[in-house]
């Protein structure tokens, strides 16, 4: 018989049970999801454990107030002399210049100087042709010898006309004649005399001298050149480079307290340095100031002198410059280093550092003026800060014996490298020439392996069939 439609009689039971299958899916579900959760913390707890003490097994430093100790390198705070220092650019000046010209035209028969040598004032440099001089010199000489045999004549004359004059024998205008006749030929002999000395003085300019001392330049005339006084270049020039002067410019600020300090009778000491500021060239002093501020740049000029003994200082030579223009006495210094931001790591007895904000003042060398909380004696880090903090333990190093100790190694192991190559045939060595750079360093190495395995003779052998 077919079911009736109304007859709900099967189908509670059946919704019944998929109910009860679909309640015990969710129970399990709920249990692997509650197991997964608990496997999953207790893998984090595990890896934050082994991570924290990964470092400590491990030794690797840890920073912080509750970490390992941070190597560091310190200096000392010291109570020193500090200089105030000016620093300039400046341009070095010979104290004198000097072309030496010819004085007479002629032509330039010998030179006696080597260019660039040290003369002094008054040193014969070049002769010039001197015939056409001694020539005109013989000239005036023999003008001057027959006015001067004239006037003697006349001067006789005049003494036998006076003579008859007191003899009343003689009108006393002949006598007045001759008594201007000898008048006359007195200036003509004078007049001889200056051409003569005129003459002389031309033939002693053919002798070409110099006229200052100093350093000769480059030649500027050949032998067998014709010369004139007016030539523009010269024959040599000569500067005066001992002592020699530099000018540099400082800021108006500082005027007064230069004023001051020569007004004292002080000296102001003036250091010389190369372009990169790294070698010191001379030592000098000011020697004299400018009489007026330019106006725009607000600095005036200052003179310094340098003894420059030993010459190594030349006109217009760029030089950095550094004026001394007083002295700080018995202050706190640190080394340079040491400061980062206006602040120093202090090294306290406990192995911990401290952040100390400073107050920083001149620079001089590689010292720093510095007021603080700093006492004379303490050791401030100056090497290793980059990951300090205040509280940080810190171990102190010897950055010398450090130094010290990489280049030991790195001595021995270029012996340990010459020898190595020494030892090579060399078939190994036109190879190695052939290598490029990594190639060559794993060649090398390889060698390096060989023989400390078998021994030089071995590793030659070994290293041959590479």
């Amino acid at each position: 018989m077919p079911a009736d439609p109304l007859q709900p009689a099967s189908t509670p039971s059946f919704s019944f049970a998929r109910y009860r299958q679909a309640g015990r899916s969710r129970s399990v579900l709920w249990g692997v999801l509650l197991a997964v959760a608990l496997a999953a913390g207790a893998g984090g707890w595990w890896w934050q454990k082994h991570q924290a003490a990964a470092p400590a097994a491990s030794g690797a430093p840890r920073f912080g107030p509750g970490g390992a100790a941070q190597p560091v390198s310190v200096g000392q705070v010291q109570r020193a002399d500090v200089r105030v220092l000016v620093s300039a650019i400046g341009t070095l000046n010979a104290r004198a210049t000097a072309v030496v010209r010819a004085k007479v035209a002629g032509e330039l028969k010998s030179l006696r100087f080597k260019e660039g040598d040290e003369v002094q004032a008054g040193q014969l440099l070049a002769e010039i042709d001197a015939r056409s001089y001694q020539a005109t010199l013989a000239q005036a000489q023999g003008t001057l010898a027959r006015d001067q045999a004239l006037l003697h004549n006349a001067r006789l004359d005049l003494q036998r006309y006076q003579a008859l004059q007191a003899q009343d024998s003689i009108a006393s205008q002949q006598v007045d004649t001759q008594a201007a006749l000898v008048r006359q030929y007195e200036g003509v002999v004078a007049a001889d005399k200056a051409q003569v000395d005129a003459a002389r003085l031309q033939l002693d300019y053919t002798r070409v001298t110099a006229p200052i001392g100093g350093r000769l330049g480059l030649r500027q005339a050949d032998l067998g050149n014709v010369v004139n006084p007016g030539d523009a270049n010269g024959i040599v020039t000569i500067t005066q480079v001992r002592p020699i002067d530099t000018v540099f410019s400082v800021p108006e600020a500082h005027l007064a307290r230069i004023r001051e300090r020569l007004g004292q009778g002080a000296v102001l000491p003036v250091e010389l340095w190369d372009s990169a500021q790294k070698n010191m060239l001379a030592r000098g002093r000011v020697s004299a100031l400018d009489n007026a501020i330019d106006t725009s740049t607000g600095t005036i000029k200052v003179k310094a002198a340098f003894a420059n003994e030993d010459g190594r200082l030349y006109p217009n030579q760029f030089v950095n410059v550094k004026l001394q223009v007083d002295r700080l006495e018995g202050v706190l210094t640190v080394p340079a280093s040491a400061l980062q931001n206006n602040a120093v790591y202090l090294v306290r007895d406990d192995g911990t550092v401290a952040l100390r904000r400073v107050r920083v003042g001149v620079v001089d060398g590689d010292r720093v003026s510095v007021q603080g909380e700093l006492q004379e004696g303490d050791h401030v880090v100056v090497d290793g800060m980059d990951r300090l903090r205040d509280g940080t333990k810190v171990t102190v190093i010897d950055a010398g014996a450090a130094a010290a100790k990489l280049e030991q190694g790195a001595q021995e192991a270029s012996q340990r490298r010459a020898e190595l190559l020494k030892n090579l045939t060399p078939e190994q060595r036109e190879k190695l020439s052939k290598m490029g750079q990594e190639e060559r360093r794993a060649y090398i190495r390889s060698l390096r392996e060989a023989r400390a395995a078998q021994g030089p003779a071995s590793a030659a052998s070994a290293a041959a069939s590479h």
